[in-house]
Formats: C-alpha cells, sequence, structure tokens
C-alpha cells in the first residue's frame, strides 16, 4: 500500500487528523500537500486535515473540528443544547469548557467561544459521542441545562429557561439529574423555581 493510500485510510478512520498522526503512521508530511493540490485532503487548519468527501459546513462537523483542536475541552453550552435539540438556535460559534488554567486555544478557521471550569463542575456528565469518525467529548442534557443558568450572561437566561423546559417537556432529562447538576454548578436557588413552576 502506497502513501497516498495510507494517509487516505489514516484520515478516514479518525474522521479528522493531526499531521502528527500522519507522521506517527511514517507518512511523509509532502504528501499531505500533493493530496491537498489533488483534492484528496482537505486543510481545515494548521496541522488539520479530513477527507475532501466528508467537509461540510454543519455544526456537527465543527464540533468534530473542535474536538481535535481543543483536546483538553468539552463542548458546552448552545453547541451541546443544539447537539442535544434542546434550541431553536443555530450557534455562530462553538461553545466549549476548558480547564481553569487551560491556554485559550489559538484557532483561525473556527471560532470557539471559550468558559472555564474546575472540579466536578468541569468533569461532570462527560458523554463521548462520535462525530465523522471523532470522539467528542459533550456534557448530557441536565448538565447542559444547569450550564446554561451558570453562564446565564453569556449565552441569556431566555436562552436557559428555554431549554430547560424542552429537556422536561421532551423527557430527555429528570428533576433529580437537574438539582444535581444545578448544586454541581451552584446554581439551584436560581434554577429550582423554574423547575417547580414547569411541574
Amino acid at each position: 500500500m502506497g502513501y497516498r493510500e495510507r494517509a487516505l485510510d489514516l484520515v478516514r478512520a479518525r474522521g479528522i487528523a493531526r499531521a502528527r498522526d500522519f507522521k506517527a503512521a511514517g507518512i511523509p508530511l509532502t504528501y499531505l500537500k500533493r493530496l491537498t493540490d489533488t483534492g484528496d485532503l482537505v486543510r481545515l487548519g494548521r496541522g488539520l486535515y479530513q477527507d475532501s468527501a466528508h467537509v461540510g459546513e454543519h455544526i456537527e462537523h465543527n464540533l468534530a473540528e473542535a474536538a481535535r483542536l481543543v483536546p483538553n475541552g468539552v463542548i458546552s453550552l448552545i453547541s451541546a443544547l443544539r447537539h442535544h435539540e434542546l434550541t431553536t438556535q443555530l450557534p455562530h460559534v462553538v461553545w466549549m469548557t476548558i480547564p481553569h488554567k487551560g491556554r485559550t486555544p489559538n484557532t483561525r478557521n473556527l471560532k470557539i467561544e471559550v468558559v472555564r471550569a474546575t472540579g466536578k463542575a468541569l468533569t461532570a456528565a462527560i458523554e463521548l459521542v462520535m462525530i465523522e469518525g471523532v470522539p467528542v467529548p459533550i456534557y448530557g442534557v441536565a448538565k447542559t441545562v444547569a450550564d446554561c443558568f451558570k453562564h446565564r450572561r453569556q449565552v441569556g437566561e431566555d436562552v436557559a429557561i428555554e431549554a430547560l423546559r424542552d429537556a422536561l417537556k421532551q423527557r430527555k432529562t429528570t428533576v433529580s439529574e437537574l438539582i444535581k447538576y444545578a448544586a454541581i454548578d451552584r446554581v439551584t436557588s436560581r434554577m429550582e423555581p423554574f423547575i417547580k413552576a414547569m411541574q
């Protein structure tokens, strides 16, 4: 099998591959330029490549790209709501939560909005979903709703309330789960009146 086939197999297996993935597989980086010139690969950003057949501007694709660019981040807030089908908003950025002392990602081609967290507020309720062959960490429904109340100044309290109402109405979470993550995010007193009004 030649370098071209090995490079294409690698990128198809990973969804989005980094230059160092090719290097680790023994594929000379000069082939990346050749493959992008021929249209077999698309360069998404510095050191990020994808099979040209799978490139799209849709939201899920952006989540996969963000997960590759920010390996210590978790998809959150409006981006997570959109993935869970709990908002009508179309986010123009990918929202991610990163560790409190984590370095702010430097991304040119993809707009990422960062919020920071520590402890359980960072690590609780992370689900891994496969998008375009990429494992994407994303917060579960109840945690995402609680996060929206925690970061209501950034996303808008109306978005948080709509998400809470829809999550309960569509039975995508339970009151006990919402209370659990509200406590982790320290927004119990903020969320409880809305939860009671919706029961």
